[in-house]
C-alpha cells in the first residue's frame, strides 16, 4: 500500500483535477451561449443599422451611386493594413423588391435565390457554415441578410475556455508541490513517533510518552500503550510460569530420578517395589503440579479477557459436582450439597467459577478422613452478594499458617498436593471481583467462603 502522503496527495488532486474539468465544461457551456447570444445581438443590430441606410429618401439615381459606393468600399477592405481578420467571416446582402442583388460584402456567400425565413437562421453554403438573421422592410421592398462564420464564434470560445483551463492546470500543478510540502509538515508527528518507535530498544515495553502530540495520534499512542501494556503482563505470566515450573519440578524430579535408581540397584523384590511405589506416587503428584500450573497459566489470560454471560448458579454448581460424586466415593466420603432459599443468577464466567469450586472441594477431600463428609452450600448475604461455601471435616489448619495457605506451592500437611489449588481460587476470586476467605470450624475442619458479586459487569 502507498503512504498516506501519496494517497492524501492523489486524491485531493484528483478532486482539484475533477473540479477544475468540471467549472470548465459549465465555463465552456455557458460561454458558448453567452457568446451566441451576444453575436445574435450584433446580427440583429447590424441589420437594422443597415436598413436605416437604405431607407434614406434618395432620388433613384443617388441610390444606384450609393449601392455602388457600398460596394466599392466593401471590396477595397484588406485586413493586413488597416482591419481586422474577421472582417472576411462577416456579411450582409441587401435584395431588392424584384429579388435582384443590390448590396453584398465581398464576403457575402452565393445565394441562389433571397431566403424565405425570416428572423435567425443556420445555413451551409459554399462549405460554410453560416449564422444569419433576415430582417424584411415593407416600406422600400427591401430584405436584409446579416451573417457570420460559425468558426468566428467558436474561436472565441476556445480562446475563452484555453484562457481559462491553462491558468488553472499550472495552478494546480504549482498547488501539488505546496500540498505536497503541506503534507509532510503535516504527517511530522507521525515520522515522529516512528522514529521514536523505532530507537527504543527490543526489550523495553515502558508506555510512550511524546510530547507535544496532536489530538488526532492520542488514540493511537494510548493503543499502543495499551498493547505494550498486555505484552508486559503475557511475558510476565510467562517468566512466572516458567520460574514456578522450574522451581517447582527441580527437586520432584531429582526424587524421581533417585527411587529410579533405587529401584535399578534393588537387591530384593521387595526393594524394587517399594522404589517403584514412591517413584509412582512422585509421578502422580508432579502430573498434579503441570496440570495446576497449566490451569494457572490458562486462566490468567482468559480471566483478563472478561468473556462474561449471564448464569444461574445453582445448576453450574450442581452440575460441577455430579462430576466430582465418583471421586468421593471413591475416598469414602459423602457429599451434601444446601441450597438456601433464594435467586443465583449473576453474569460472570461460569468456566472460572466451575475450576474454583473443583479445587475447593478437591482440598476439601484431601484433608477429610475415610467416611467423614463434604459439605457445600449455597447461601446469598444480602442484595448482591453471592456465597459459595466449601466445608470438611478434617484438622483444620494452625491460625498462623491460614494466610500462607494461598500462596503458591505452600502445602499444609499434603506432601501429595501441588499447592496451586488455594492460590488458583484466589485468583479467580480476584478477577470476578470477589473474595476467598479461609477459617477453622468450631466443630473442627477448615470452612472455605467464596463471595462473588450477584451482578458482576464488565
Amino acid at each position: 500500500m502507498t503512504s498516506l502522503r501519496h494517497r492524501t496527495l492523489w486524491l485531493v488532486m484528483g478532486l482539484l483535477l475533477l473540479g477544475t474539468l468540471l467549472i470548465t465544461y459549465l465555463n465552456y457551456r455557458d460561454s458558448s451561449h453567452e457568446v451566441e447570444e451576444i453575436y445574435d445581438a450584433q446580427l440583429a443590430q447590424n441589420a437594422r443599422l443597415l436598413l436605416g441606410v437604405m431607407r434614406m429618401p434618395l432620388a433613384s439615381a443617388e441610390r444606384d451611386r450609393l449601392y455602388q459606393a457600398f460596394n466599392a468600399a466593401l471590396g477595397s477592405a484588406e485586413p493586413r493594413k488597416v482591419g481586422h481578420p474577421y472582417e472576411s467571416k462577416l456579411a450582409f446582402q441587401v435584395w431588392g423588391r424584384d429579388g435582384r442583388s443590390l448590396v453584398q460584402s465581398p464576403s457575402a456567400p452565393p445565394f441562389d435565390h433571397a431566403p424565405e425565413r425570416i428572423g435567425f437562421h443556420d445555413i451551409q453554403l459554399a462549405g460554410n457554415s453560416w449564422r444569419g438573421f433576415v430582417l424584411p422592410d415593407a416600406q422600400e421592398g427591401l430584405l436584409i441578410w446579416v451573417g457570420e462564420r460559425d468558426d468566428v464564434r467558436q474561436d472565441l470560445v476556445e480562446r475563452i475556455v484555453r484562457h481559462t483551463l491553462w491558468p488553472n492546470l499550472v495552478g494546480i500543478l504549482i498547488l501539488a508541490g505546496l500540498v505536497w510540502v503541506a503534507i509532510g509538515w503535516g504527517l511530522r508527528p507521525l515520522q515522529n513517533m516512528a522514529q521514536v518507535i523505532r530507537s527504543r530498544h527490543a526489550d523495553s515495553l515502558a508506555p510512550l510518552q511524546i510530547v507535544p502530540l496532536p489530538r488526532e495520534l492520542e488514540p493511537m499512542q494510548a493503543a499502543l500503550n495499551r498493547l505494550l501494556g498486555q505484552i508486559e503482563q503475557m511475558l510476565q505470566r510467562e517468566r512466572r510460569f516458567i520460574g514456578d515450573a522450574a522451581h517447582e519440578m527441580r527437586t520432584p524430579l531429582a526424587v524421581l530420578r533417585l527411587h529410579a535408581q533405587n529401584a535399578l540397584e534393588a537387591t530384593s523384590e521387595e526393594q524394587r517395589e517399594e522404589a517403584l511405589r514412591f517413584l509412582s506416587q512422585g509421578v502422580d503428584r508432579l502430573t498434579r503440579v503441570v496440570q495446576q500450573l497449566l490451569t494457572m497459566a490458562r486462566m490468567e489470560p482468559e480471566l483478563a479477557r472478561q468473556n462474561w454471560q449471564p448464569l444461574d448458579l445453582e445448576p453450574l454448581v450442581r452440575e460441577h459436582l455430579a462430576e466430582l460424586t465418583p471421586l468421593l466415593l471413591d475416598k469414602g466420603l459423602e457429599l451434601v450439597l444446601e441450597v438456601a432459599k433464594g435467586d443465583y443468577r449473576t453474569i460472570s464466567d461460569a468456566a472460572a467459577i466451575g475450576i474454583a469450586l473443583q479445587n475447593l472441594v478437591t482440598n476439601a477431600c484431601n484433608f477429610t478422613p475415610a467416611g467423614g463428609e463434604v459439605k457445600v452450600s449455597l447461601l446469598t448475604e444480602g442484595p448482591d452478594v453471592l456465597l459459595l461455601r466449601v466445608e470438611d471435616q478434617g484438622p483444620g489448619v494452625d491460625e498462623s499458617a491460614l494466610e500462607r495457605l494461598f500462596e503458591r506451592f505452600y502445602s499444609q500437611d499434603n506432601p501429595q498436593g501441588a499447592g496451586l489449588g488455594l492460590a488458583i481460587v484466589q485468583m479467580i476470586a480476584t478477577r470476578l471481583g470477589g473474595a476467598i476467605h479461609l477459617y477453622n470450624r468450631e466443630g473442627g475442619g477448615l470452612c472455605a467462603d467464596l463471595r462473588l458479586p450477584r451482578a458482576t459487569r464488565r
